[in-house]
This record gives structure tokens, sequence and C-alpha cells, in this order.
């Protein structure tokens, strides 16, 4: 092997989608089972780090003959593997001086930022991905398409890796424009009123915190979002079906399914999974149903559900982790994401659905889906544990208090961000300290902070056995501080920047 390149039958887009619908799954997991054993023998040869790394643990890559060999292998992290080598040694034949790297670096949201560089294999990959989806959701085959960028363009993976994959996609004849105007809301609004009414639809590609802006400063500057045909492209965190509810009412959208996409992605490794209209439907099905834990491990949190291809992205379980096997820019195998999630077969999800009495197929073919669906696993993420506040030894997730926020009276009054903290009071007593941004001209009174706090605490009542316990024990002194900030108040909510959803460190709190 002297370059990793995307398999022969990803060239012809057509063939390919006929594949997905018409190949068992067996034959997409075979593939990802060849694939993955071929990528741990090459580095096992050829990446000098992961040579090392195999000798000091003992394993030898002769024992290594199939994929549940594999179970045999150490796990690589950021702190065992990657942090611990030159980056020279990191990469094929430990040449990274002569490479041609686009390089990207994580938030640092938990740590030291890291900076990882991919080549031209991860931009064809995520073309691949993102001209199948953008086919079969969002129909640019037929129609004229204006793709406005809105992810971040700087140092991060999402704005440059996104418009780098569309380039691809636009150059194959696709009637398919970009702009990328980044996380600069007027912009984007500047965009879609000078701009959208030349093309059948408009894709927004933006974090779900930040669209909800989009959308809300949209119409304060006299957009109306209804007469657009509009689809919108997430990614980096988790939303609850409320918040796409939101949006599709916000746009009159005429198709749940089809009209809204997230992806599961990192800077490690590019975009690894994304959600199908298949994946969309079970996900509201469930979560309308309030039978969330048919298929995932906890009845309240909502995680991302999305289809994922095993050639390209190998994923196991290990404790509760996702591990993940690709070749990315740094190749890796077995490498632990620390996200909390799992994996299921296709297989499995409708044995687990049919077991409750659910007939998928015949739910997905009243929705007009069953001939659209792919033979292909799927994979669910939660937010990180990292990502969350410790509060009486148990913790509070962002997702809880997003849904909290999500009120048909709230949304109309604010965005929806927020920051939370717990702390300790004068009197040694820990309190949870929640800060709520306002939407543009609202006004803090004291009523909203109260209404604010008995959303979050009937929620987190509703939600948390912890949290109802011990609102039963200690009483008010369990509710949620509020306090209200004004829209886009630089001490929480900087324009411009990735929301911070969890403060971890002690101190004041305004």
């Amino acid at each position: 092997m002297d370059k990793p390149s995307l398999p022969e039958e990803y060239t012809d887009i057509g063939q390919l989608e006929h594949l997905l619908t018409q190949k068992p799954e067996d034959f997409w997991r075979q593939r990802g089972e060849a694939q993955v054993l071929r990528l741990f023998h090459e580095m096992a040869k050829r990446v000098p780090a992961y040579k090392d790394f195999l000798r000091v643990h003992n394993c030898s890559p002769d024992q290594i003959r199939e994929a549940a060999d594999l179970r045999q292998v150490p796990l690589i992290d950021k702190d065992n593997y990657l942090r611990k080598y030159p980056r020279r040694m990191l990469c094929w034949d430990g040449e990274f001086p002569q490479g041609q790297w686009n390089i990207s670096t994580t938030s640092g949201s938990t740590g030291q930022p890291y900076y990882f560089p991919r080549q031209k294999l991860q931009d064809q990959q995520y073309a691949v991905t993102a001209e199948l989806y953008l086919r079969s959701q969002f129909s640019i085959h037929e129609r004229s398409t204006l793709y406005i960028v809105a992810f971040p363009m700087g140092a991060w993976i999402g704005g440059l890796f996104t418009y780098e994959a569309l380039k691809m996609v636009a150059d194959k004849g696709y009637n398919l424009s970009i702009i990328t105007p980044g996380i600069h809301k007027q912009e984007v609004i500047n965009a879609v009123k000078q701009l959208g009414k030349d093309f059948d639809q408009i894709i927004i590609g933006a974090y779900a915190p930040f669209l909800k802006d989009i959308l809300d400063d949209g119409v304060r500057a006299g957009i109306d979002w209804k007469q657009h045909k509009l689809g919108f492209v997430f990614s980096a965190e988790a939303f609850s079906e409320k918040f796409r509810d939101y949006v599709l009412q916000t746009v009159a959208a005429d198709n749940p399914f089809t009209a809204t996409l997230n992806h599961y992605g990192t800077v490690d490794l590019g975009t690894m999974a994304h959600e199908t209209p298949e994946a969309i439907f079970m996900r509201r099905y469930l979560s309308q149903q309030n039978m969330l834990n048919v298929l995932f491990p906890e009845e309240n949190r909502q995680p991302t559900f999305a289809q994922y291809n095993p050639e390209l992205f190998y994923f196991e379980t290990q404790d509760n982790s996702l591990v993940c096997s690709a070749f990315s820019g740094l190749p890796l195998v077995r490498y632990n994401l620390k996200d909390y999630g799992g994996i299921l077969t296709k297989a499995e999800v409708y044995e687990k659905l049919a077991a409750r009495g659910i007939d998928i197929n015949e739910e997905l073919a009243r929705a007009g889906l069953k001939d659209a669906c792919w033979n292909l696993p799927f994979v669910y993420v939660y937010e990180r544990n990292d990502f969350s506040v410790s509060y009486y030894a148990f913790l509070i997730y962002p997702d809880t208090i997003r849904r909290a926020l999500q009120s048909d009276r709230l949304n109309r009054l604010v965005t929806g961000k927020f920051t939370m903290q717990a702390d300790y009071d004068a009197e040694g007593r820990q309190r949870l300290h929640v800060h709520v941004e306002t939407k543009h001209g609202v006004e803090q009174i004291p009523e909203l902070s109260a209404e604010v706090q008995r959303a979050l605490h009937e929620t987190l009542v509703q939600e948390s056995s912890e949290y109802r316990e011990t609102s039963r024990m200690i009483g008010d002194d369990a509710q949620p501080i509020i306090y209200l900030w004004d829209y886009e108040d630089p001490t929480h909510f900087r324009a411009g920047t990735k929301q911070k959803w969890v403060i971890k460190d002690q101190g004041a709190k305004q």
C-alpha cells in the first residue's frame, strides 16, 4: 500500500447509492472488518509510533488475524499515544515534513489543544459522504442550491473541512454554490436576503445554538424564512427533537426527515456518521412515544443517532465508550474517542423495535421512507461526562437544561444558550447556577427569572431521580439560581465564539 485511497465503488455515486440500499448489512460489515485489519497491519509496519506502542504493550501483530482478535489490541488515545510521540512518528513512514497537510486544532475545551493534520483522502471521504446525503436528503441533483457555510472558518475543522468537501461535490457538475461567512451572523443574514431568491433552495450549515440565533435575528432583520426552501446541516453538538421542531416550524419545512441533518464527527477523525431519514424517524418516533429506552440506555436523554459506513469508520465499544479506527490524517486504530455511546446493527435495531410491538417497516412505509433506507449500522452518542456539572454527587447535563428552555413560552424570550456551574455559597451549601441569554430587547424582569427557574426545576424533577430526591430532602435550596443576561453579553455569550455550556472552575458567578 502506497497511499490510502477510497474503494473503487465510491467514485460512482449512483452505484454507491444502489449498493447502500441493495446490499445487506453483512456486506458492509465484512468490508469494514477487512479494512480495519488492513489498517492495523499497515500501521504496525509503517507508522513508527504505532510500531513502538505495540512493542511496549507486548502486542504481536502476527496474532491479529481476524476482526475479533482486535479486542486484544490496546486502545490508543491522546495521552497514551498522540501526545507521547513526535508528530512525524505518528504519520505513515514517519513523514510529516514531507507531506501536504491541512491542519486543524481542537478547541481545547477538555484540555490543551492538539493539532490534527489531514490530507486529500479525508476531504474525499467527507465529499462522498456529503454528496450522498445532499442527494438523498436535499436533492441537490434536482435543485439549484446555495450552501451557506456558517461553521467557524478559523483553525477549527468545521468550516474549512466543509468547504473543501462541498467544492469537490460542486466540481462534479451540480448546481451548487457556496458562500463562507463562518460565524458572522449578519453576513449569513445578508447572504439570504441578497442571494436567496436566486436559488431553488438554501442549505445552512451551522452549530445548533448559532443557527437558532440566525433564525431569530433574521426575523428581526425582515427575513420571512417561510418564503425560502431551507435545509440545515448541524454538527458538534446534540440537540433535542424539540429544537428540531422549532427550526421546522420557523421555516415551515414540509418534511422533518429530510430538512435537517446532524453529524457525528471530531477533529481527530472528521465526519464519521450522520443522521439519515431512517435514523431521524426512529429518534422522533421513540421520543414522541416516551420509548427512548427501547434502543438507548437512558430514558430521557436524547443521543445523537446516526448511521455509519464501517468500511470508512470502524466503530467498537469498550466500557460504554466509542472506539473508532480509520485511515485518518494521523492513522488511528482502536482510538478511544471517550464519547459515551454505543453501536447497534440494523438487525438489532429492528429486533428491539419489533419486541416492543413496533413494525418499523410499516411505519417507515407510511412516512414514505422505506425505499430510501440504507443497510448500514447505527451509532448513538451522548454528551460527554466532562461536559456536565456534578451537583450533590450526581451529574446534570446541558441537554436537560436545553429541553427546559425550549418550551413554547420560553422559546420566545430566551435564545436557548446558557452556561451552568455548581459552586458553594457562604454557608457551604452547593448551589446550581445557570446563566441564561435573553433574546434581543427582552426585559430581564424577576418574573422571567422565576419562570426559567420553574421550568428548569420541573424538568430536572421529571428527568433526574437524584435531583428529585435531593429536592425532597433540602427543599428550595436544590433549585437552580438563575441569572439573566442581555443578548450577546460578552461575559457568557460573546458573539462569534462557540458557546461554553459548562464552567468547571469555581468562583464568582457575576
